[in-house]
């Protein structure tokens, strides 16, 4: 098989299945996390500090994401599984100083997670494998957009970084900003951050025979999931989130 065949075929698949990429990835972590905790030796991930400050990274993520989708038209940088699909192209905003805003504000929500687990060793090899990974995805989805939009995306992506940020190529969006796309679309990740937060707040606690848990992680963990089922009832159920100046 060509190496060009074989990237598109493994990007076809991890592309459908890039949702649960990172949280497979973390599994192994949150095994050493635990391991570390029952035999009490990663005493800095205890440190409310440290953890702050991978939460930090995390929110960090999540604005990127935020910031991305406010500002693109409806069915763009969209959660599609199934197949590739863009009705625009995004070249302003954020997409002029970075081609792939989405899985950047995902490097740093997971690295965030990954950090907690204080293992220098998973740190590195998550990070390789992320990158591993959204190669191929990345590389599916530029085939697509260069089919669709020809010389747009080519004159685009030649001043455009892959991944790293060139901010000195910022456009102004083009889209003004809407709350109500961020709400439909990024409720996940607001809820996902605190929910795994809290869940490896409170598992290395009771590894460690304590019970002086983080309470603000735990509110935050609930909140997030209280307002989870709120968006997406008012989603399928009102005409609340829908942005009649959005196309």
């Amino acid at each position: 098989m060509l190496l060009a065949k074989k990237f598109n075929h493994e990007g076809e698949w991890l592309f459908r299945y890039r949702s649960y990429l990172p949280i497979l990835l973390l599994i192994p972590g949150l095994i050493l996390y635990l391991v570390s905790e029952m035999n009490q030796e990663n005493t800095l991930a205890q440190e409310w500090w440290y953890v702050y400050s991978c939460l930090v990274i995390s929110l960090i993520g999540l604005v990127i994401r935020i910031l991305t989708v406010g500002c693109t038209p409806d069915h763009t940088s969209g959660r599609n599984t199934k197949e590739q699909g863009a009705a625009s192209l995004n070249t302003t905003g954020i997409y002029s100083i970075v081609r792939n805003p989405l899985y950047l504000g995902n490097f740093f929500i997971w690295l965030g997670v990954g950090l907690l687990c204080h293992n220098i060793w998973f740190i590195i090899i998550f990070c390789f494998l992320f990158m591993f990974f959204y190669e191929r995805i990345i590389f599916t989805e530029e085939k697509f957009l260069k089919k669709k939009f020809g010389k747009k995306y080519r004159n685009w992506a030649n001043r455009t970084p892959v991944f790293i940020p060139k901010f000195n190529g910022f456009r102004k969006s083009v889209v003004p900003f809407s709350w109500k796309k961020v709400l439909r679309k990024e409720k996940n990740g607001f809820g996902a951050i605190f929910v795994v937060f809290c869940g490896f707040n409170v598992l290395g606690k009771l590894v460690r025979g304590e019970r002086e848990f983080d309470v603000f992680l735990i509110g935050m963990a609930a909140f997030s999931f209280l307002f989870y089922f709120l968006i997406k009832y008012l989603k399928y159920n009102t005409k609340i989130l829908i942005d009649k100046n959005r196309y």
